[in-house]
C-alpha cells in the first residue's frame, strides 16, 4: 500500500505520458512522484495539497548545452559554486536539469570542469545532471565563436581521462573529420555520448561517425556543412538517420524557422530536442560578457561578437517552448516534451527523468498560458 504522500499538487491541467489530463492530482513522495490519482481519491487529501489553480504541470525541462546564467560563465570559473549560480538562472525559466557546457578550451580547465562537475552531483547541487564538453577537437573551419587555437585532436592520455569511470552524463561534441572512428568508437564505449557539431565533414565522413557511435548533432545546422543538392553534408546525415538526436536552437536567430520545420518533418519523433546553448546573460540584468578576451552583447535579442558572430544565446527554455509553438506552429504538449522527454531519453535518463509518472523523479515545472514559470520542483522540492 501506498504511504501518504509528502505533497499533493491539484487542479492543473497536466501532461501526462498519455496526453493532458485535468481530473487528476499528482502525488509527490519526497524526491519521486508517487501516483497520479483522481482529486476525490482519499489519498489526495491525507497530506499537504498545493492547489496550482488551473496552470499547467509539465515535467520539467532538460537543457543540454548550458554555457552560462546568472552572469557566469562556466569557462571563466569552471566551479561548483559557478554551476550552482548557473542552475539557479535557469530553474527560474523552468529547467530542473542540464549540462554545464565547456567551450573549447586547454586541458587544465577541462579537467577542473570535470572535477567541478563531479563534486557538484556529490553534493546534490539541483539540477545538474552531467557536463557537457563543447569541443575542443573541433573544425577551424566551423569554429563559430570557439577560439581555434584551443582545437587539436584528442592523444591517447585526453582520452584516458576522458573514458574514466565518472558520475552522470558526459556529453562531447567533435568534429568527426577532426577524430577518427575508432576513438570515437573508444569514446562512445566508455559511455560517453558523442555528438558531431562545428565540423566541416562531408556526408560520407559523417555517415562513418554515426556507425562507430555518435548518437547526436550539436545545435543542428549552425556551424556544420549544409544539406546540398549534390553534397548532403552533415545536415543531409543528421536529416538522414533515423536513430540519432539533434539539438535544435529556436530563438528566431540561429536558424530559419521554415529550416526548423523541415528537420521536425524529416526526423522521426522524439529525436529532436530544445537547447539553448544559453550564456551568462539569462537570469541576469548584465547584457555584456567576455568570452576569449572579446566583447559579447545582446543586440535585439541576439547574442554577438561585434562582427555580428553569434555566440551562443540569450534564450532560456521556458522562451524555447513558446517559440517552438508560435515560431514552429507545435502543439504545446509535442513543444514541452522537445524540452523534457526528449532530452531525457537522449541523455539516457528515460527510465528516471522527463515524464510525469509514478516512480519518475519529482522534476516538474508550473506554467501559467503566457509560459511565464510559477514553480519549479527539483527532486519535490519546490522554487
Amino acid at each position: 500500500m501506498m504511504q501518504t504522500p509528502t505533497l499533493a499538487l491539484t487542479h492543473a491541467r497536466v501532461l501526462t505520458p498519455h496526453g493532458w489530463r485535468d481530473d487528476l492530482a499528482v502525488l509527490l513522495d519526497g524526491a519521486l512522484i508517487a501516483a497520479l490519482l483522481p482529486h476525490d481519491d482519499p489519498r489526495v487529501q491525507q497530506g499537504a495539497q498545493h492547489d496550482l489553480g488551473g496552470a499547467r504541470l509539465l515535467p520539467g525541462f532538460i537543457d543540454t548545452q548550458v554555457n552560462g546564467g546568472g552572469g557566469v560563465l562556466f569557462n571563466d570559473a569552471p566551479t561548483v559554486e559557478s554551476i550552482r549560480r548557473i542552475g539557479a538562472a535557469h530553474r527560474r525559466h523552468g529547467t530542473t536539469g542540464f549540462l554545464p557546457t565547456l567551450i573549447s578550451d586547454d586541458a587544465d580547465t577541462m579537467r577542473a570542469a570535470l572535477q567541478a562537475v563531479e563534486q557538484a552531483l556529490a553534493e546534490g547541487v539541483p539540477g545538474v545532471l552531467g557536463i557537457h564538453l563543447e569541443g575542443p577537437y573541433l573544425a577551424p573551419a566551423r569554429k563559430g565563436v570557439h577560439d581555434p587555437k584551443f582545437f587539436h585532436a584528442p592523444g591517447r592520455d585526453e582520452l584516458a581521462w576522458l573514458c574514466a569511470p565518472h558520475r552522470g552524463v558526459r556529453l562531447l561534441t567533435l568534429a568527426p573529420e577532426q577524430v577518427p572512428p575508432a576513438d570515437i568508437a573508444e569514446l562512445a564505449a566508455a559511455g560517453l555520448i558523442v555528438c558531431a557539431g562545428h565540423t566541416a565533414a562531408d556526408y560520407a565522413t559523417t555517415r562513418a561517425a554515426l556507425a562507430a557511435g555518435v548518437r547526436g548533432f550539436t545545435h543542428l545546422f549552425n556551424a556544420m556543412t549544409p544539406l546540398g543538392s549534390r553534397e548532403p553534408g552533415v545536415v543531409g546525415a543528421a536529416l538522414d538517420d533515423a536513430h540519432s538526436w539533434c539539438g535544435l536552437i529556436v530563438d528566431g536567430h540561429h536558424v530559419h524557422p521554415a529550416s526548423l520545420r523541415v528537420a521536425i518533418a524529416a526526423k522521426p519523433r522524439g529525436k529532436l530536442l530544445l537547447v539553448t546553448d544559453a550564456m551568462p546573460p539569462v537570469g541576469s540584468d548584465d547584457p555584456q560578457f567576455i568570452l576569449n578576451g572579446e566583447a559579447i552583447t545582446i543586440r535585439d535579442g541576439v547574442c554577438q561578437t561585434a562582427q555580428g558572430v553569434l555566440a551562443g544565446s540569450a534564450l532560456d527554455m521556458a522562451g524555447a517552448v513558446r517559440n517552438a509553438v508560435q515560431l514552429l506552429g507545435l502543439p504545446l504538449d509535442e513543444a514541452v516534451r522537445m524540452a523534457s522527454t526528449y532530452p531525457a531519453d537522449f541523455l539516457g535518463l528515460g527510465a528516471s527523468h522527463g515524464r510525469i509518472a509514478a516512480g519518475y523523479q519529482a522534476d516538474l515545472v508550473a506554467l501559467d498560458d503566457d509560459y511565464r514559470v510559477l514553480h519549479s520542483w527539483i527532486g519535490g522540492e519546490v522554487s
